[in-house]
């Protein structure tokens, strides 16, 4: 809220330090991304039925992010955020040694809550310290280390997989978030403690309905939420089937290993490239490439198969990585920094609807066509929707 305090913070610590958070939730959650859907299959052994597992899944995510400004209405970002990442390193640790099908089930939620505000204050830690460096610089750093992360989380995933199976690669996530919840300490950030108040359940869910209008009514700002929404709904279709995929094609864990660990290339290069690119031409150009290309990248890939395929999923990372910096800056640059922390609560529920929405899209597509590969028609179309809101008149 605006008035959140700092009473004291490390002397070397500023948005950078926050920023750095990146290769520890990139590494974790790409460990954690390369297994999940192969876990979900040998629950419920069909693909669509992962899928509408996820868009449930993602619902619950979708509340929690709405109830994030009331959240920091009561507690300091600080202490929510100690909580949180000690919760993942917890949850992911026994996930990791879980047998039972609704253990992991009823774990995998709980994580849900932690990742849903861990997404929603790593951002607003970097906005309060970015004092002149600047927001655009900040993602730049904070995705080039969470590709960093990722860039060997395939590989570890895939070792501690073949070695001791697929959910035992959560255990790793679990060490790499509480090595992050160590580091996170050493920056010694105290803030002024709220006073716990009731709970009215009425007026908390007046006071939701009633920011979510506000937010919808700043100008920009539904331009902002769909273009995040066109992101993550893409990056949700690759998380989700890209696995599934490539298993279904033939190919053993060890090359869907290789084309996660190449996917993430291309974010490497251009992560601190697009941050100058960024100051220098704008953001819709940028938006306009990485939506038109992964949509017609979509489209081939829907019948394409084999050494091909696996081409593509490469290829459209590049697309990715050239809206992976500027995707949310529409919210950041059209809100105030003292609004910032009310409103970035609705706004991070673009993350979590496509995670809603995509996986039931995607399980209607492959039980009326009967393949799999009939999900890329559903990226193809997010991302020629989202090319529409970029050129639309505001």
């Amino acid at each position: 809220m605006a008035g959140d305090k700092y009473i004291s913070v490390g002397k070397k610590v500023n948005g950078f330090s926050f920023a750095n958070l990146g290769l520890f939730t990139g590494f974790a959650d790409g460990i954690y991304n390369a297994v999940y859907s192969l876990v979900l299959l040998e629950i419920f052994r069909s693909s669509a039925i992962v899928g509408v597992y996820v868009a449930i899944y993602s619902v619950f995510c979708f509340v929690v992010g709405l109830f994030a400004n009331e959240i920091f209405r009561q507690f300091s970002k600080v202490r929510v955020f100690y909580f949180v990442m000690l919760m993942l390193a917890v949850c992911y640790a026994m996930m990791g040694f879980s047998i039972l099908p609704r253990t992991v089930i009823i774990l995998d939620y709980t994580t849900g809550i932690s990742l849903t505000v861990v997404g929603v204050l790593i951002p607003l830690f970097m906005s309060d310290f970015s004092k002149n460096i600047g927001m655009a610089r900040l993602n730049s750093r904070y995705h080039l280390w969470m590709n960093v992360g990722a860039l060997f989380a395939p590989t570890v995933a895939v070792l501690i997989a073949n070695n001791f199976g697929n959910r035992a690669a959560f255990f790793g996530s679990a060490i790499i978030y509480f090595s992050g919840w160590m580091l996170f300490k050493l920056f010694r950030v105290v803030q002024e403690d709220k006073e716990i108040k009731p709970v009215n359940p009425r007026k908390t869910f007046r006071a939701l309905w009633k920011n979510t209008v506000t937010f919808f009514g700043v100008p920009g700002m539904t331009r902002a939420y769909l273009v995040n929404f066109g992101y993550y709904s893409l990056r949700a279709m690759r998380v989700l089937y890209v696995p599934i995929l490539v298993i279904e094609n033939g190919f053993s864990k060890d090359v869907l290993g290789w084309v996660l660990t190449l996917g993430i290339v291309p974010y490497l290069v251009l992560s601190e490239v697009m941050g100058r690119a960024v100051r220098k031409f704008g953001k819709n150009i940028w938006l306009m490439l990485g939506f038109g290309s992964f949509a017609v990248l979509s489209m081939l890939a829907t019948f394409v198969t084999g050494v091909p395929l696996l081409a593509i999923f490469v290829a459209w990372q590049v697309s990715g990585a050239l809206m992976e910096s500027v995707h949310d800056l529409l919210f950041f640059d059209g809100t105030k920094k003292t609004q910032q922390t009310k409103f970035y609560g609705v706004f991070r529920t673009s993350a979590n609807l496509p995670n809603v929405l995509a996986p039931i899209l995607g399980a209607a597509m492959i039980a009326i066509y009967g393949t799999s590969a009939a999900v890329w028609a559903v990226s193809a179309t997010i991302g020629a929707l989202s090319v529409g809101v970029l050129v639309a008149k505001k």
